[in-house]
């Protein structure tokens, strides 16, 4: 391999290094700053200045990362538009902080004007990132490789060697050589120009549209989204209308019509626990049985839903979130009519589901003298009761199951016009019965057993247990666009980051001895090894098809390698 670097005067120099340019011009889609050496801007150039600083990737990751960190004061601080109880809560429990909070718009931050103006101003950014981009690489996809330099040797990799062959031989044996190896080539002039590695610009394009698709499916699901709580029983069931949720929120720009129509039953709840060991108690089944139909006339369909295994109705997901019991209790008034018959469903305290709640008769009840009041029991029950363990549940499974209730009468306070919660008993105006020693009565059932009210007041019988579980509906749209936003975001950058776009020129000329000259030189976008390796591959086989042939020194000319050549651009 030979190398040469003849001194030349300043004008070649600089004739060199705008043909370096050249060749290396167009490696990126990046924009050219054209304002950085222009005097007096003017109204016109500061807005081209501001709209190029917009658009830049740098600007795109400051207000990227700006974006993010305004999402932690989100996932930290209650939001309005989620959990209003805690809202509440915070401003009761901090209030200097909360006006403040109130201010910067810290309850629903979301919504707030700074974070729509960040999440606006990147949506822009991209937007003006990426139309500029397109149109630059689609005109050089159109176009071709440009033509090989002067001086190949000043490009940072070269190889050169001398052959018996004609340079038209070499130039085509070169091309056949590069378009079989998927570079996009041609002959210009006394050289052969190939250009590979285009799927670096697809990347970093498909990322940036993929950032794009993104927010733009986040915002849409932000503005569509519904989200809805159910507590269901065991063989009730579940319409999905407004009305039918114990809880719901939505999008600002979401409307009940948009609301999926669909209904399911609940067949059977099943829960298994670990019965031994250190998870004793941890459940290994949790799942729901469930019947539904799709619209009014919906054929039915039976579906299992399990923990993170939801049953999706067009871009409706049913989850379950919650487990528990429900006793079925019947209250009979002093002359023996049944007035309440009914689940229950009770809260879980603990993993071994000890339940609270309250029994609610509102009409019916009367007593042994024919006086209407209204009855409210509180309910303690325990799935598996051990003797000596009477405040909680020794297991979640239903192995010996307790039920003590506690029971009042008089004014439930329902018809006041306040808001009661259904697991609560307000006890203003409520008696207690009393028990053969002038305590409050109190006592445990089993299932079967009945408690009887005292003066002839009635009884209350435990019947048996069901199970209920909670369901949550969510309603996210374009959840698909953001999910394929995601994979092709992460695809095009590992694209843009491990593929590398470079240029090979292969010369072919006479020599002043008559014998064909061939140089090898190739060009990245940044210095990496992979050029020079490459070139080193392609010189291999293209010195086995054009042999190279004696120097005109003492020894033959060796097979070339390719190596940073002296005097290129770092």
């Amino acid at each position: 391999m030979s190398k040469t670097t003849p001194s030349v005067p300043t004008e070649a120099a600089a004739s060199d290094e705008q043909e370096l340019g050249a060749a290396g011009s167009q490696l990126s889609t990046a924009p050219t700053d054209t304002l950085a050496n222009t005097p007096g801007l003017g109204v016109i150039g500061w807005t081209r200045w501001f709209w190029r600083q917009l658009t830049s990737m740098r600007v795109a990751l400051l207000l990227l990362l700006l974006l993010a960190l305004g999402a932690i004061p989100g996932s930290l601080i209650p939001q309005s538009g989620t959990d209003e109880t805690k809202v509440a809560d915070f401003r009761d429990a901090h209030r200097t902080l909360a006006p403040v909070y109130d201010k910067l718009g810290l309850f629903h931050v979301y919504s707030s004007v700074w974070f729509s103006a960040v999440y606006i101003l990147l949506f822009v950014s991209l937007i003006g990132c990426i139309v500029p981009r397109t149109w630059q690489f689609v005109g050089q996809l159109r176009s071709r490789p440009p033509r090989a330099p002067g001086r190949l040797t000043r490009l940072p990799a070269y190889t050169t060697w001398r052959t018996e062959a004609e340079p038209e031989q070499v130039r085509e044996a070169a091309l056949a050589l590069l378009k079989k190896r998927r570079f996009r080539s041609h002959i210009a002039g006394d050289a052969v120009a190939a250009e590979k590695g285009y799927a670096r610009e697809v990347g970093n394009l498909a990322f940036h549209i993929a950032l794009i698709v993104m927010l733009v499916a986040f915002a849409w699901g932000q503005l569509f989204k519904a989200e809805g709580n159910k507590l269901v029983v065991e063989g009730d069931g579940f319409s999905n209308t407004l009305t039918q949720y114990n809880d719901f929120k939505s999008g600002s720009l979401f409307s009940t019509d948009d609301l999926n129509p669909f209904s399911f039953t609940l067949d059977k709840f099943t829960g298994t626990y670990e019965t031994s060991g250190p998870n004793t108690g941890t459940p290994r089944t949790y799942q729901a049985a469930l019947t539904y139909s799709v619209g009014a006339y919906g054929k039915d369909e039976k579906a299992v839903v399990k923990v993170n295994h939801p049953l999706v109705i067009a871009d409706s997901k049913v989850y379950l979130t919650a487990h528990g019991y429900a006793p079925v209790i019947t209250v009979r008034d002093g002359k023996g009519q049944v007035v309440y018959s009914d689940a229950v469903p009770l809260l879980p305290l603990d993993s071994n589901v000890t339940s609270t709640g309250v029994v609610k008769v509102l009409d019916g009840y009367r007593d042994a003298k024919g006086v209407s009041e209204q009855l409210g029991i509180s309910a303690f029950f325990l799935p598996t009761y051990t003797k000596g363990m009477e405040t909680a549940s020794t297991f979640p499974a239903l192995g010996n199951p307790v039920l003590n209730l506690t029971p009042y009468h008089g004014d439930l306070g329902v018809n006041a016009g306040i808001p009661q919660s259904v697991y609560q008993l307000d006890k203003t105006h409520l008696k207690g019965f009393k028990d053969a020693k002038g305590a409050q009565l109190r006592d445990n059932l089993k299932p079967g057993e009945t408690m009887t009210l005292p003066d002839g007041a009635g009884t209350v019988t435990y019947e048996g247990t069901k199970q209920w579980a909670n369901f949550q509906v969510t309603q996210q749209p374009a959840s698909g666009w953001a999910l394929t936003g995601a994979i092709t975001a992460i695809f095009g950058l590992a694209g843009s980051l491990f593929i590398q776009r470079r240029r090979v020129w292969v010369r072919a000329v006479k020599g002043a001895d008559g014998v064909t000259v061939v140089e090898m030189a190739g060009l990245g976008r940044s210095e990496s090894a992979k050029v020079p390796e490459e070139l080193g591959d392609l010189a291999g086989i293209l010195y086995d098809q054009a042999t190279g042939a004696s120097d005109p020194g003492p020894s033959d000319s060796p097979e070339p390698q390719a190596v940073p050549a002296e005097g290129a651009e770092k």
